[in-house]
């Protein structure tokens, strides 16, 4: 097949991230007190008890339920949460080398001071100590992974401006643009 052009028509951004959740109001909790996300919506619950639109549309068993939100996470980045009911529901988290393996990086502008804030949260669990790359295209960069009271992964980083990297293009990786608290 010949496309004129690369990529979907259209597209612009990605309009959010999407993470499957064992229960709800744990993560919603979560993301709006310890990340700091504002709560937009919540629906649900999605089913249908006799039909197949949940497999037809969600590739999910026919007699699955979910109940969903939305949440704004900084200026740009909106995180659409489902907790599932469902008679074939997988309940164990992939690892990131799994297929399906995933997490969610949050940029801040201290990772020392953002990973003593998580130590302190319960059920909150830091691997291991930040750590800085000293070479290679993002050399500056500072990061540690950290896992939810549910397992979820999820890492804060600091890229510095003038990433090596940049010198070999003009596309520059999205960063922050405001403090979290001053968005509306």
């Amino acid at each position: 097949m010949n496309h004129p052009s690369k990529g979907i028509p259209g597209a612009r951004n990605v309009h959010h991230v999407a993470y499957t959740v064992p229960d709800l109001d744990q993560a919603v909790g979560f993301f709006v007190d310890v990340i700091g996300a504002e709560l937009l919506y919540r629906i649900g619950p999605v089913e249908d008890r006799e039909g197949d639109w949940m497999n037809r549309k969600l590739d999910v068993h026919p007699r699955a339920s979910t109940r969903i939100a939305m949440l704004r996470l900084g200026p740009v980045t909106n995180l659409e949460l489902f907790e599932y009911a469902s008679p074939d529901q997988r309940q164990a988290l992939p690892r990131n080398s799994d297929w399906g393996g995933h997490h969610l990086a949050i940029h801040v502008e201290d990772v020392d001071a953002a990973v003593a804030y998580l130590r302190s949260i319960p059920g909150v669990k830091v691997l291991d100590e930040p750590e800085t790359i000293i070479d290679g295209p993002i050399a500056g960069d500072r990061w540690v992974y950290f896992q939810t009271p549910w397992g979820m992964q999820m890492e804060v980083l600091h890229m510095p401006k003038g990433m090596p990297y940049e010198k070999d293009t003009d596309v520059r990786l999205f960063g922050p643009s405001d403090d979290w608290s001053r968005h509306g």
